[in-house]
């Protein structure tokens, strides 16, 4: 059962092992680690070392925080998220982004492997995501609120900040890097979507689709953060693939796009 007190326990032994005060928080996706081999003087905290914090059970998910610098700003990274799918509740899958708030993050940028589902989109390119629908039927923020941590009712018109979003895309026009740009939809998985689901996503408006991100974003907001976010498109939805899908195709287009995805975050973070 995650509390505020064991929120506030696991935070204040996550703030007494960081090596600098972080500004921007970032959760690395599937196959998306690389940026974390660009810190200065890093230091690790494994999540294991935090009271109440659920460990990660999926490839490519490590479960460390990486507390350092990129481009002369202080981070803070998480390398290994966790997923309503593995068992837990949304309250715990939140608990990184409740943790990096109470530690001093202002800004947190999101990253995932996602299905496409719009045809332009081709896999390896990368979505800057516009908005979100949330499709897991429940919300992180139910329960009891803590009114040290946001309102009872936040507004969500503007998950993904409009000015973070304009900073993106103007970095991505000076350094040639395509981006392009869509709503991403959050399903709970495991199982990857059927056919007839992704035309139903299609048909809501979804250009992209995953397992996590969107109860992280709706609790930063809760909790004051400015949020963006981007998608790897790592495959081709189902019915739309001529394949099978599989984790390890998804793991393995991370690790081929993610340089490039990489030299865009660090220009990009130099910026905001």
């Amino acid at each position: 059962m995650i509390t505020k007190e064991t929120v506030e326990r696991a935070a204040g032994v996550l703030k007494d092992r960081l090596f600098k005060k972080p500004r921007i928080g970032i959760v690395l996706g599937s196959g998306l680690s690389g940026l974390a081999e660009l810190l200065d003087n890093a230091s690790a905290i494994p999540t294991s070392d935090l009271p109440h914090y659920p460990p990660s059970t999926v490839k490519g998910h490590e479960g460390v925080f990486l507390n350092g610098q990129i481009a002369g700003v202080d981070v803070l990274l998480l390398k290994g998220r966790i997923h309503a799918y593995e068992g837990l509740e949304l309250s715990q899958v939140v608990l990184p982004i409740r943790l990096m708030a109470l530690c001093g993050v202002e800004t947190l940028i999101l990253t995932n492997a996602a299905g496409g589902l719009n045809a332009v989109f081709n896999p390896g390119e990368v979505m800057l995501i516009e908005d979100h629908l949330n499709l897991h039927h429940a919300s992180p923020l139910c329960g009891p609120n803590v009114d040290d941590w946001g309102p009872r009712f936040p507004d969500m018109s503007e998950v993904y900040s409009k000015k973070l979003r304009s900073e993106a895309e103007k970095v991505a026009q000076e350094t040639g890097f395509l981006l392009r740009a869509g709503v991403y939809a959050s399903c709970p998985g495991p199982q990857y979507e059927t056919p007839a689901e992704i035309r139903m996503l299609a048909g809501l408006g979804a250009d992209a689709v995953g397992m996590s991100t969107v109860p992280e974003a709706i609790v930063a907001r809760h909790m004051g953060l400015d949020v963006l976010g981007f998608s790897l498109i790592s495959n081709l939805a189902a019915g739309i693939s001529p394949t099978p899908l599989d984790h390890n195709e998804v793991v393995q287009a991370g690790l081929a796009a993610g340089p490039r995805l990489v030299a865009y975050l660090t220009a990009l973070l130099s910026r905001i």
